[in-house]
């Protein structure tokens, strides 16, 4: 068996063989078979795609390149929800507490951001003195006590995604929508849950800017899911406009308490209460997603889910006063307003836009080098939708002296008015598998 030979029948669209794929990445892995004829390969695959049964060879060997990990030791329905990534992003830290109020747990790997904001560890990071579980032993005592788990991702964990998506990113592959699926899909099958709920953005703010590309990469994951026998349901919602009010990590961590105690943004707090009704229905606990609201919205209302992210941090290092307190938050003291340039209905906001505003700040890394301040940002006080008269406050700077005139400029290209009223979308847009 050759790469060349392999690279040639995908080329001209034939279906490949398990023992072919098998074939190829475990050479690759090895590394006797060099970037070139991966980079070739992986070029057919952006045009011609890839069957059903040549996706789920292709995703074994990427998940069998590496560890597998479970949570033996717990007792829970374990969770994984996974984001696609957007700007303003903070759902794990008010979806998590609530599940484990819910008698569930969550079992996800999460990262360091890279672009707009910092990841999910970036932004529980921002609390002074917090630490992720650095043992299994220190995970599972965390699950079982509060139903929160969650660990950085390990190199160890689909290590050939890695050396994959270095090629992707050099041969102009990364949009292939097999490709996507693949890898974001091998590494929720490589850590053991119960149910899979994959949260897909679509808008400015998403990777996937169009309905009909999120749809597209949503089905295959659905399908991709179902055939290694996992229970998984895929969500598209919508990033054409910041998720909440809040872009930068303290900032975010005090909108996502904010939620807890039922005073989130309308459209965030509608994200959080739906997530956890579809996870419900998923364990079986309730027949429909409205039978699964209303008991997440008591387990909100009652403080249950609040108490569970207090003791959480507290378990974690951190002082869980910062719910009550968010004073012990350090949040950038200099805050400029910056104001609508005409009257009207705002009618776009480049999501994607704002984010870069916020990694000049210092909210984000344009590298993996580069250090996070947790404590700059920005706040929308508009969103799409909302009247402004010239003047009004559309959204406040959180900086520490380095707003530059460039900052500004990326928030005004980003945001557009229009005389006539602009109908809001909602923030879930559709349901596959629920």
């Amino acid at each position: 068996m050759r790469a060349v030979d392999i690279i040639e029948k995908k080329r001209d669209g034939k279906i490949l063989s398990d023992e072919e794929i098998k074939f190829l990445l475990k050479n690759y892995l090895k590394g006797s078979i060099p970037d070139y004829q991966i980079s070739a390969f992986l070029m057919a695959v952006y045009f011609k795609g890839m069957s059903d049964e040549e996706l789920k060879s292709f995703t074994t060997e990427m998940i069998n390149s590496g560890d597998i990990i479970d949570f033996k030791g717990t007792h829970k329905f374990l969770v994984d929800k996974h984001s696609t990534g957007g700007v303003g992003d903070k759902t794990t830290i008010a979806l998590a507490p609530v599940l484990g109020a819910l008698g569930m747990g969550t079992a996800k790997l999460s990262g360091k951001g890279l672009g707009h904001t910092g990841g999910t560890i970036d932004k529980f990071e921002s609390i002074k003195g917090f630490k992720f579980s650095e043992t299994r032993e220190e995970l599972i005592k965390l699950v079982n006590e509060t139903g929160i788990g969650i660990m950085g991702y390990s190199d160890k964990i689909v290590p050939m995604d890695k050396k994959l998506y270095s090629l992707r990113d050099v041969t102009g592959t990364v949009s292939s929508i097999p490709l996507i699926a693949s890898s974001i899909m091998s590494k929720k099958l490589a850590v053991h849950a119960d149910a899979i709920i994959l949260d897909v953005k679509v808008g400015s703010g998403a990777f996937m800017k169009t309905f009909e590309e999120a749809k597209k990469l949503a089905e295959t994951m659905y399908k991709l899911g179902k055939l290694f026998h996992r229970n998984i349901v895929c969500m598209l919602s919508n990033m054409d406009e910041p998720l909440g009010y809040a872009v930068g990590n303290s900032l975010e961590v005090i909108e996502a308490i904010e939620t807890l105690k039922g005073r989130g943004p309308k459209k965030f707090q509608d994200l959080i209460v739906k997530l956890s009704a579809q996870a419900l229905k998923m364990k079986g606990d309730v027949k429909t997603l409205e039978e699964g609201i209303i008991i997440v919205e008591e387990v909100i209302s009652s403080g249950r889910a609040l108490t569970n992210l207090k003791k959480f941090i507290q378990a974690s290092g951190g002082n869980p006063e910062i719910c009550e307190d968010y004073s012990l938050l350090e949040v950038a003291k200099e805050v400029t307003p910056y104001l609508a340039t005409e009257d009207g209905y705002i009618s776009h906001i480049a999501a994607d836009e704002i984010g870069r505003a916020a990694m000049m700040l210092g909210a984000g890394r344009a590298t993996k080098d580069d250090i996070i301040d947790h404590s700059v940002g920005l706040v929308m006080k508009a969103k799409i939708g909302s009247y402004v008269k010239k003047g009004d406050t559309v959204l406040n700077f959180y900086h520490k002296g380095n707003l530059t005139e460039n900052i500004v400029e990326v928030v005004k290209s980003a945001l557009k008015y229009s005389k006539e009223k602009v109908q809001e979308k909602e923030i879930i847009l559709e349901i596959i598998g629920g």
